[in-house]
């Protein structure tokens, strides 16, 4: 998935502990061989193969995956969007890019782009992407995804704790040794070597969504690497956003999802949804946080 993954667990022995660790490395891979996009043999790119040609049957579990992905997007009044793999990569962060793409381009890099396009058949359960050269992608929800499912499994093994770190998606379950919670730092995304805030993590996942570090500038706005797929343009407003909810697949997508929504709009979301709350700082260092949830600042 082009991530790190950090897994702690707690158990009787060092032995027995990596052979947990095994467990999971190997579950991730397996999720990582359904859902990879760059992976030729996959699922997910048979699927982008025959986008316009025919329906693509599938596993299971990936038509679960592909349809909670359409939920959230209808959610989020396509905020998030897994068909974002159709868009043309016209914005570039890596310092080459000297001028905003033209209104011309940006419409049409977005041209594919549609969750209305992904079409599911429950009976057949397969999967059809209407439009030809669209493509669908994991990589707002694959991390998440693989989190939950690889703790789901140490669960079943009788893991009684432990943390999933996918690259800042964090699921954890049960306690530390001493008996005290799991605890996530938040960072500072003006000085990202300060945190700013712990908090107790109990049987959740949290995720945190920053663009403090590609971004470009022009004319003294800053356009951030996450793109809204309905404009095709950057979202702005917002330097950081962490999900807390009961699963890492929701918290990661809805990280995105607050992003491209704005902040009021994002946070409104929010505070509809059961289990779930979350902190936002805007590019002006303001902390905004959702209706139920404690910041112990530090």
């Amino acid at each position: 998935m082009g991530s790190r993954f950090d897994i702690t667990v707690t158990a009787s022995d060092s032995i027995v502990g990596y052979q947990h660790i095994d467990t999971a490395i190997a579950e991730i891979t397996r999720i990582e061989k359904l859902i990879s996009s760059w992976d030729g043999a996959s699922e997910t790119s048979e699927i982008n193969r025959n986008a316009g040609i025919k329906p693509v049957k599938v596993s299971p579990e990936l038509f679960d995956l592909i349809k909670n992905a359409l939920t959230i997007s209808k959610l989020t009044d396509g905020a998030f969007d897994i068909s974002y793999a159709s868009m043309d990569k016209i914005w570039k962060f890596d310092g080459s890019m000297t001028t905003i793409p033209s209104e011309e381009q940006i419409k049409a890099s977005i041209a594919k782009v549609g969750f209305e396009n992904i079409i599911l058949d429950k009976e057949k359960n397969t999967v059809f992407l209407k439009l030809e050269g669209m493509k669908i992608g994991f990589g707002a929800i694959g991390k998440g995804y693989a989190a939950d499912m690889t703790k789901a499994l140490l669960i079943r093994n009788e893991v009684s704790s432990g943390i999933i770190n996918a690259s800042g998606d964090m699921n954890t379950w049960g306690k530390q040794p001493d008996g005290s919670d799991w605890k996530v730092a938040i960072t500072n995304p003006l000085d990202k070597n300060k945190v700013f805030a712990l908090l107790p993590i109990k049987n959740g996942a949290v995720v945190t969504s920053g663009n403090y570090e590609k971004y470009v500038n022009f004319n003294g706005k800053r356009y951030t690497h996450i793109i809204d797929p309905r404009t095709g343009y950057p979202a702005t407003g917002i330097i950081s956003v962490t999900v807390f909810a009961p699963k890492a697949e929701l918290a990661d997508a809805l990280a995105t999802s607050v992003f491209v929504m704005g902040k009021e709009a994002g946070l409104d979301r929010i505070n509809q949804l059961p289990k779930v709350e979350c902190i936002i700082i805007d590019d002006k260092g303001n902390i905004t946080k959702s209706n139920h949830i404690e910041i112990d600042k530090l």
